[in-house]
């Protein structure tokens, strides 16, 4: 009799005497209209809540928030891009904490809406199914996001017409769904169905498509079927679950981002995961997909010809996946793959063993005095195993993509990009705008940039990020000056400032960390919390983890 009054409250939103004896399902929708990630998600969440009613639950659903990337890059409100991981997963876990649901469906389009929602599901520990939002289809000329962003590089070169930008602005994103390529959307989607917590073909469909509609009605199916079951994601995210994630990405030549999420989504789990992991499971695993940014193709491509599933199942027949792990099915991985049909034999989007793109991973830590805590290179192989050049030092992202559409950047350099760590930025900024503005002036195979911020799944080039200790915190990327050679060697896994220690020493001394960004606000708590980007850039670490602003 004590709950009356919250019986009382619910009846007003819909509840009948009958829905009291049901599961209580919670729907989180990462709906909104800012961005084409996310404007159709309303939608699926409609029909993942229809299909809970119909199959003996009953649904609820609230929202949360989500950042656009894409809109943000390059400009100061990129800031709040990592942040908003933090408070997807924060209010999932409040709304669901606060509410009681028996179990929950999160569907999430733009980046960190993913991980946030994983993060948020792991913390709970309640019967739960994660439901990617899709993929957007290609524009005119195979057109994507990362084409308009290389094309502002391209106009600043004389390549192209200001007439010409235009129309690649204006055609390049045809609709709702996230960016086209293998960039962190479709890479962390494809993680976590590896990783068994959504159903399989959820990361490839296409956001329009009746697919992604069925994909949320089975979604909301499988949630009851899991409230019955007992099935929880702590039965689901083991040790073995984050390494088939991983391999799965590697052989997708996902994002450099999956690593900062993947750390972060195991620490919210309670499973050990570190970089070096990274490194141990991708000296067995080949690069086999020829997907962009590095490569050619499109995610809507790679689902035309079956997705991910033939993908893991190849993984699974060569002993690099274990097929024992449980999933959101109530099956193990390796039954789900069991009926899989290999992708048609005229494709060229997944490569055979025999013929990979890179025959290891294409994500290597690098170790050395500019980052001894590591840092995350995303070498596929198309730019080179090593770069030795002179640095050109920018504090901030805005000054260096300045200065390369200027043409104030030369061939043989190395780019320092620093004070953009998850405390000194604060928010960790992704590096599109440069990376995109050095490939649209000719200079993306010309040049290494490095940075203690991070990268978009678009990049592309000899790039390395998440340097930690990052520069606001003392690292040694806040005393590399301008004609310091740097050396970055993806075969040995090293990154070094060929500066001698005793140099180093005395710029220690004068060094003084800048202020804050913000003394105030969302940010400056974010500064205060959060901990370095070798584990995962996570603010509810114990607090000896996390290093505190200068």
């Amino acid at each position: 009799m004590k709950q009356t009054p919250s019986r009382a409250m619910l009846r007003a939103v819909g509840y009948t005497d009958a829905d009291f004896k049901k599961p209580a399902i919670g729907i989180a929708s990462t709906w909104s209209n800012l961005t084409p990630c996310n404007m159709h998600i309303d939608r699926l969440a409609r029909a993942a809540a229809a299909a809970v009613d119909r199959s003996g639950g009953k649904a609820t659903t609230f929202g949360t928030i989500t950042v656009s990337d894409g809109i943000t890059n390059g400009a100061p409100g990129m800031r709040y891009s990592l942040v908003s991981r933090e408070v997807i997963a924060d209010s999932i876990e409040t709304v669901t904490g606060a509410q009681g649901f028996d179990g929950i469906v999160a569907i999430g389009g733009c980046d960190k809406n993913m991980p946030g929602c994983m993060m948020a599901l792991a913390r709970l520990d309640r019967p739960a199914v994660f439901v990617y939002g899709g993929t957007i289809r290609p524009g005119p000329k195979h057109r994507d996001i990362i084409s308009v962003f290389e094309a502002r590089g391209a106009f600043a070169s004389g390549a192209i017409s200001a007439r010409e930008l235009k129309e690649i602005e204006c055609t390049a994103i045809p609709g709702a769904g996230s960016c086209a390529g293998m960039y962190t959307a479709n890479t962390m989607a494809s993680a976590i169905e590896a990783l068994g917590m959504s159903l399989p073909n959820s990361s490839a469909q296409e956001a329009v498509s009746r697919t992604k509609i069925k994909d949320c009605e089975a979604a909301g199916k499988a949630v009851v079927k899991l409230t019955k079951l007992g099935i929880t994601p702590s039965q689901i995210l083991s040790r073995k679950a984050f390494e088939n994630a991983i391999t799965v990405v590697i052989a997708l030549s996902g994002s450099t981002n999956a690593v900062l999420h993947l750390l972060a989504m195991a620490h919210a789990a309670g499973i050990p995961l570190e970089l070096d992991d990274f490194t141990r499971i991708g000296k067995h695993v080949p690069v086999l997909a020829d997907l962009r940014p590095s490569g050619q193709y499109m995610m809507s491509e790679l689902i035309r010809i079956g997705g991910i599933q033939p993908l893991m199942k190849m993984l699974l027949d060569r002993g690099l996946l274990h097929g024992d792990c449980l999933t959101v099915t109530g099956k193990t991985l390796g039954e789900n793959l069991r009926k899989v049909k290999p992708y048609p034999k005229n494709q060229d989007i997944i490569r055979a063993f025999a013929d990979p793109i890179k025959p290891d991973s294409h994500l290597v830590i690098l170790y050395g005095n500019l980052a001894p805590e590591g840092a995350v290179a995303k070498i596929t192989g198309k730019e080179g195993l090593s770069f030795t050049g002179r640095a050109r030092v920018f504090d901030g992202e805005e000054k260096s993509v300045q200065a390369i559409l200027d043409g104030e950047v030369q061939a043989g350099e190395v780019v320092v990009i620093r004070y953009e760590g998850p405390k000194g930025g604060p928010g960790m900024r992704e590096m599109l705008s440069p990376t995109s503005a050095l490939a649209g002036i000719g200079l993306i195979d010309k040049v290494a940039l490095i940075t203690d911020g991070r990268f978009s799944g678009g990049s592309r080039g000899f790039v390395v990020g998440h340097m930690a200790p990052e520069a606001a915190v003392g690292g040694t990327l806040a005393l590399v000056e301008d004609g310091d050679e740097i050396t970055i060697d993806a075969q040995t896994r090293e990154i070094h400032l060929n500066v001698p220690q005793s140099v180093l020493d005395r710029r220690r001394k004068t060094w003084q960390a800048p202020p804050p960004y913000t003394r105030r606000g969302v940010l400056a708590k974010y500064a205060r919390v959060v901990s370095s980007a070798s584990l995962g850039a996570v603010t509810d670490r114990e607090t000896e983890d996390a290093d505190g602003v200068p």
